[in-house]
């Protein structure tokens, strides 16, 4: 009866990372979820800004389930754009 949108982000965190998402310095990212009221917007901000404090999303040199990544996204209920931001992150150099 439950949906995967009411889970915690603990649960999308091991999604991405099933998916084959690489995390640096997720204790730091963790932290931050579980002190937002609104986990899915502060994860689309650190997805986007969290180089800034040393979070980052990375996939191994063979690539990642994109379609994967995809379906938690939509499991999840994040709002379209932030799957997109995320897979901006994912490709930032800086």
């Amino acid at each position: 009866m439950g949906s995967l949108s009411n889970e915690s982000f603990e649960s999308f965190i091991e999604s991405l990372k099933e998916a084959g998402i690489r995390i640096k310095n997720e204790s730091e990212l963790r932290e931050r979820l579980a002190e937002a009221r609104r986990w899915r917007e502060a994860f689309t901000t650190l997805a986007s800004n969290g180089r800034l404090i040393g979070i980052r999303f990375e996939e191994p040199e063979d690539g990642c389930d994109e379609a994967r990544i995809q379906r938690a996204f939509s499991e999840f209920q994040f709002p379209e754009r932030a799957g997109v931001i995320f897979a901006a992150s994912r490709k930032a150099a800086y």
